[in-house]
C-alpha cells in the first residue's frame, strides 16, 4: 500500500495528566502516515485523488489544540478516528505522538504511542420473523449506517426462508450486507445488538422468533474466537438463508478457515 508521511510536525497544545500541563501547554510533535493508492493520483496529476498533505497537517494542529486529554493515548486514538473519517481515501492511519517535554523528572530526549488504526471490512448476516418484517430490517440497516464508524457498502436481496433450528415459528426474511467499520469485532457485536434491542430483541428461545437478528459472519480474513464471538462464524458454510444473499455481494470473498470462497461453499451446500 502506498503512503503519505508527514514528519515531525510541531503543536503547542494542552494535553496531561497534571493540572500545569493542561494549564500552560507544552510542545507536541507528530509523525503521521496515511496509507491509500496513490496510483490514479500519479497517472492523472490530479490532488483530488490522493490526499493534500498540507491539509492534513493544519487538521491535526487544529485537532489537538481545539481538544484536550488527559493521555497521549487518548489524544492519538481520538486523532487516528478523525483523519480516517475526515480523509476517506485514507485506509490506514499510523501516529507517532511524541511528547518530549513530559514531566517525569529525568533526564530523557523523548516519550512517544504509536498507534495504526484502519477500516475493517464486515459482512453482517440480518433476518427478521415477527412483525413488519422489512420494516424492522430497514430500521436496523439504517441506524447501522448512521453510525460515525460504519459505512453499508452493499446490500442483497431479501429472500423468505424456513427458520432453522427445529423451533416452531413464522417464516423468516433474510439477507446480508458489507460493512466498512473502524470498530474492533467486539465493539461491532456490542454496537449490533444496541441496533437489535433498538427492535425489541429478546433472547428469551435459542434459534427462536425475533424482530431483529444481526450477525457477524466475517471480518477482514480474521479467525477469533471468545466466550460470546466466533469468526468467522461458525456455522454460515450449512445455512443456505446466509450464503445465498451474501453470494450475491461477496461470491469470492474467502472463508479463512475452509479456504474456499462464498460461491463455492454455496455450490457444495446445495449438492
Amino acid at each position: 500500500m502506498d503512503e503519505i508521511h508527514i514528519t515531525g510536525l510541531e503543536v503547542y497544545a494542552h494535553h496531561g495528566v497534571f493540572p500545569e500541563e493542561t494549564r500552560l501547554g507544552q510542545k507536541f510533535v507528530v509523525d503521521a502516515r496515511l496509507a491509500l493508492s496513490l496510483r490514479e493520483a500519479g497517472q492523472i496529476d490530479d490532488l483530488t485523488k490522493s490526499v493534500n498533505y498540507g491539509e492534513v497537517s493544519h487538521f491535526i494542529t487544529a485537532f489537538l489544540t481545539e481538544h484536550t486529554y488527559q493521555l497521549i493515548e487518548a489524544a492519538a486514538e481520538q486523532l487516528a478516528r478523525a483523519l480516517l473519517l475526515k480523509y476517506e481515501l485514507a485506509e490506514t492511519v499510523t501516529l507517532t505522538l511524541h511528547k518530549p517535554e513530559a514531566p517525569i523528572g529525568l533526564p530523557i530526549a523523548d516519550v512517544a504511542v504509536r498507534i495504526t488504526r484502519g477500516w475493517h471490512e464486515a459482512y453482517i448476516a440480518f433476518g427478521s420473523n415477527m412483525g413488519d418484517r422489512r420494516a424492522y430490517i430497514e430500521q436496523g440497516i439504517r441506524e447501522l449506517g448512521e453510525q460515525q464508524d460504519c459505512r453499508v457498502l452493499a446490500i442483497s436481496d431479501y429472500i423468505e426462508t424456513e427458520p432453522y433450528g427445529g423451533v416452531e415459528q413464522d417464516d423468516f426474511l433474510n439477507g446480508c450486507l458489507k460493512l466498512q467499520t473502524l470498530l474492533t469485532p467486539q465493539e461491532l457485536l456490542e454496537r449490533l445488538h444496541e441496533i437489535e434491542a433498538h427492535a425489541g430483541r429478546t433472547r428469551d428461545v435459542h434459534w427462536g422468533p425475533r424482530t431483529l437478528d444481526l450477525d457477524i459472519l466475517l471480518y477482514d480474513d480474521l479467525v477469533y474466537a471468545s466466550e460470546h464471538l466466533t469468526i468467522p462464524h461458525i456455522d454460515m458454510q450449512n445455512r443456505m438463508f446466509v450464503l445465498e444473499p451474501l453470494a450475491q455481494i461477496a461470491p469470492y470473498v474467502y472463508h479463512p478457515v475452509l479456504h474456499r470462497s462464498v460461491r463455492e461453499l454455496k455450490e457444495a451446500l446445495e449438492r
